[in-house]
């Protein structure tokens, strides 16, 4: 087997060093699972969840506007983006598309009747852990943000150069960066859980409606629970706030919480990550080839 080869070349390339032995076999694994994963008919759901409003943007580019390309134009259009990386991006789209990504690393095997092979390797199953997770980390993060940037591409480029200066000289650029990291770090609160709940549950479809529903009413949790959720740790690295409050009687629910630093809230997510990631290399150790029928 490929893999086992490459493992065992590794290893005497490494000394016997543990770390760095590990570390090549990390790489091993994410290029497998890349290679494995990325161009298959099961990712167009995902790549359509990523690219629908670049496609829905570029038909707004090329259809006639009655309103002239000036600057409130303009601020109307970039509090749009805010809102679509806000409600659309954040809450379903990279929701729903690591649910299919991170889920679907050993499920996936499991089905195919293929997890064995994995398992059989000579790596650590911690390793093997790590390196799905940051292959589907780099899959989710390579996809939304090319769609990030294709959503200012054809949002900006209708004003000509107003677009351009705002980008280049204005909030443009800071504004991008912003998404950018909110996508990544989305990815990887977001697969972190999914990938804990796809070793836990046989089918992690009904937990993970479950999570979605955890998320959508965080803001009426107590402030000491907020935490535990993804949505929390992005809510203030926003660029620009669009209004999410709950509607109806459920607004009066809502709990204010002290906002968080940019910093806090980086560090605290990925501290999140981790520690649902490692909670996963642990659950890795009793996980048994059982293959069903499903």
């Amino acid at each position: 087997m490929r893999e086992q080869e490459i493992a065992a070349q590794s290893a005497r390339e490494t000394g016997g060093r543990p770390w760095g032995l590990r570390a090549r076999q990390t790489g091993v694994l994410v290029q497998r699972e890349v290679k494995r994963s990325l161009f298959t008919r099961r990712r167009i759901w995902v790549y359509l969840l990523a690219f629908g409003p670049v496609l829905l943007l570029a038909i707004h580019r090329a259809m006639p506007h009655s309103e002239p390309a000036n600057a409130a134009a303009l601020r109307d259009e970039t509090r749009m983006l805010a809102g679509i990386m806000q409600f659309y991006y954040v809450r379903l789209g990279l929701f729903f598309a690591c649910m299919g990504i991170f889920t679907w690393l050993f499920r996936g095997e499991t089905v195919e009747r293929t997890l064995h092979y994995p398992l059989l390797l000579p790596v650590r199953r911690e390793v093997l852990v790590v390196g799905k997770f940051l292959a589907g980390a780099a899959i989710a993060i390579a996809l939304f943000e090319m769609a990030v940037l294709g959503c200012f591409f054809f949002l900006y480029s209708r004003f000509g150069s107003l677009g351009w200066n705002y980008i280049l000289e204005g909030a443009g650029l800071h504004q991008l960066g912003a998404y950018l990291l909110i996508v990544a770090l989305g990815v990887l609160g977001y697969g972190s859980v999914f990938l804990g709940l796809s070793l836990m549950f046989r089918n992690p479809i009904v937990p993970g409606a479950v999570f979605f529903g955890w998320e959508a009413i965080t803001p009426v949790l107590p402030s000491w629970l907020q935490p535990l959720s993804v949505t929390f740790y992005l809510k203030p690295l926003y660029p620009i706030s669009v209004s999410s409050h709950l509607p109806g009687v459920l607004a009066l629910f809502t709990v204010v919480t002290e906002p968080v630093s940019t910093f806090t809230a980086v560090i605290g997510l990925l501290c999140f990550a981790a520690a649902v990631l490692a909670f996963s290399c642990y659950r890795i150790r009793k996980t048994e080839i059982a293959y069903t029928s499903d």
